[in-house]
């Protein structure tokens, strides 16, 4: 018995279908690629904005933010010299392997760099001042699983006008 072409296709479609719907076992559940961040980076970086992931900026950006410590965005972050320590070889050891400088100065913020600026190409002044933003800096306002090192877009969520948390 011969099988109609419209039921053929119709299989064809929908196992091809089923098949681009399931998730990819093997890359979900294998372990990162990119080890943690050190418990210091994450709790001294971390209590006062999201733990940036260092990749975020390259070496010379990240040399140059800790450099400035005591006088971090407007706020004394200065740590001791051991944790200084920690943080540099953390951040010297993951940071983005392309340098984040604009005509040889290296870069202070995330926001700056043409790797933001390419990832975040629309979002209007509104969105940067929503209440729940506040900043192009705040990233755990839209990435919402931005806390542990997840910017994937299943996890973003932009809030609407008049929306609060």
């Amino acid at each position: 018995m011969r099988v109609p072409t419209r039921i053929r296709r119709w299989f064809v479609w929908s196992v091809g279908l089923a098949a681009a719907l399931l998730p990819v076992a093997p890359a979900a559940a294998g372990p990162s690629t990119r080890p943690p961040p050190p418990p210091i980076y994450v709790e001294e970086c971390g209590s006062c904005h999201v733990a940036y992931p260092a990749r975020f900026l390259g070496a010379s950006s990240w040399s140059a933010v800790l450099a400035g410590l005591e006088a971090h965005f407007g706020v004394d972050a200065s740590v001791d010299p051991q944790v200084l320590a920690a943080l540099r070889a953390h951040l010297e050891t993951a940071a983005r392997s392309r340098e984040t400088a604009a005509d040889g100065t290296p870069l202070l913020r995330i926001t700056e760099t043409a790797w933001f600026r390419h990832e975040h190409p629309r979002p209007s002044s509104s969105v940067w001042q929503h209440p729940e933003v506040k900043s192009p800096a705040n990233c755990g306002a839209c990435h919402r699983q931005a806390e542990v090192g997840d910017y994937g877009e299943r996890s973003l969520r932009m809030p609407k006008k008049g929306e609060a948390k």
